[in-house]
């Protein structure tokens, strides 16, 4: 999907409630791309970028960069590398937090207010945009008014957060930014009217403190999950622990700007019986993942085999042929 002169959007189906349509990853420039955001680590991202490249773009993939390090944005990172020796650039605060998933060449440091050039004039500007996680970035090619922002702006609905203070500065930054005409989520479709969105955003968070607030006014201490039952009443079950974490971080800037008391609760330290459960469990599952991922290529190699052989076992004497 054209987006601007020097964007497409590869946009994949997913059905996660946290994910609102579809993921996207972008791709900036011509020739030798350069993808923000690379999906989570299943087939289908990889198999789209790959078929959009070939059908579409007649192009590869020369660098990356993340918008965060949750793993829907991340995880084909490596791949990238392996597959295109494309050029990784990401945040050194970030490194820690994505692991294994960088590649362990073509690996550079990226900071916030960096430029990258991907060819043909074409030049995007790293924003920090912590909030929505410590290393949350977006990227902003002025010259078309594009704006990628992650999990930081949805194209549906709103996003959760970590740090509301950090977050609040973050959507004031973007809203500064000049020429600004669309916005590029994570999940879900454009945003045409970029300034109004923030401006909601904005808005939504002051009503959500406000809500919190008027929550803790019966005169009783509260936990967050029954402040988070009052204030989302008819959410989807499988959204009430983000719908928690949200509460949670109102909770923390409240404390921070010295309004509220906090009482501090006593976490629950498992038994070692209870810890070596678990780690069997963990343990049990990933070898029946491992055995699933051998059982997926046994099938791939088996579909490849009956393409390129014979049907030598179908037959005890095969039909034969010829002219009368």
């Amino acid at each position: 999907m054209q987006v601007s002169p020097s964007v497409r959007a590869v946009q994949v189906p997913d059905e996660s409630p946290m994910h609102p349509q579809f993921t996207t990853i972008y791709l900036v420039g011509r020739g030798q791309v350069l993808t923000i955001d690379s999906g989570e680590d299943a087939e289908r991202y990889r198999w789209m970028l790959k078929g959009y490249l070939a059908a579409t773009e007649h192009a590869e993939i020369g660098q990356s960069v993340v918008t965060h390090y949750h793993f829907d944005h991340s995880s084909n990172l490596r791949w990238l590398r392996d597959q295109f020796s494309a050029e990784v650039y990401v945040l050194e605060a970030a490194k820690p937090l994505l692991g294994d998933r960088l590649p362990e060449s073509g690996l550079h440091e990226l900071r916030a207010g960096d430029s990258i050039g991907v060819g043909g004039g074409v030049k995007l500007r790293a924003i920090a945009t912590p909030g929505h996680s410590p290393d949350s970035l977006s990227y902003f090619l002025e010259d078309e008014g594009v704006l990628f922002t992650g999990d930081t702006i949805l194209g549906e609905g709103t996003t959760t957060v970590n740090d509301l203070a950090d977050y609040l500065e973050s959507l004031q930054r973007l809203r500064e930014l000049p020429n600004l005409r669309v916005i590029c989520p994570g999940h879900g479709p454009l945003i045409e009217d970029p300034v109004q969105r923030i401006d909601l955003y904005l808005r939504h968070r002051t009503q959500r403190e406000r809500q919190v607030i008027t929550a803790l006014t019966s005169g009783d201490a509260l936990t967050s999950w029954q402040i988070m039952e009052q204030l989302y009443p008819g959410i989807n079950p499988r959204l009430r622990r983000s719908a928690d974490g949200n509460v949670r971080a109102h909770l923390r800037k409240l404390e921070k700007d010295g309004r509220i008391k906090v009482y501090e609760g006593k976490r629950r330290q498992p038994t070692e019986t209870e810890t070596a459960q678990v780690e069997e469990q963990e343990h049990a599952r990933l070898e029946v993942m491992r055995q699933a991922d051998a059982y997926r290529e046994e099938a791939r190699r088996r579909t490849i085999f009956l393409q390129e052989n014979p049907p030598a076992n179908e037959w005890e004497e095969p039909p034969r042929y010829e002219l009368i």
